[in-house]
């Protein structure tokens, strides 16, 4: 009894991350199957966008995790099967996104406009302070003048 119970736990357990993956999807060949897998992880599903295909509901995500085992089962290595969807969604289907120019400047744009707009404040609240320093020989006589006529 209690074998049956711990194997159920660990059975729960194994296939908790694969709520998704219909047993219908599933290839017999066992080495196939954990390549699909780990290729689904690192796919992430166009509608949910924050998950990969692997965990996703979605009919498209099911789509592609069709796609990733028809194309392993045609024989494609794991980067073919990558580059093809890759190919055919651009990189966004990928949870990672390689380090290129695009992600370079995706990621590192609102950084730099925050370091440009702080920048900025800094040397105008500088320049603020630099015109309030003592007046002119020229703004003192006006000052003056104004006083003399104006007295309190």
């Amino acid at each position: 009894m209690r074998r049956a119970l711990l194997a159920g736990v660990l059975l729960a357990m194994a296939t908790a991350s694969a709520v998704a993956v219909e047993p219908s999807e599933l290839l017999a060949d066992q080495k196939l199957e954990a390549r699909a897998r780990a290729i689904s992880s690192e796919l992430r599903c166009l509608v949910c966008q924050n998950q990969s295909i692997d965990d996703s509901s979605a009919p498209l995500a099911k789509d592609l995790r069709i796609i990733v085992r028809e194309r392993l089962v045609a024989g494609d290595s794991d980067a073919d099967v990558r580059n093809y969807l890759v190919a055919r969604y651009g990189e966004f289907i990928l949870l990672k996104p390689p380090l290129n120019v695009a992600t370079i400047l995706l990621w590192g744009t609102p950084p730099a406009i925050l370091l440009v707009g702080a920048l900025a404040l800094v040397l105008r609240t500088r320049r603020r302070q630099a015109d309030h320093g003592e007046l002119s020989e020229e703004e003192r006589r006006k000052l003056a003048a104004i006083l003399d006529e104006n007295p309190g």
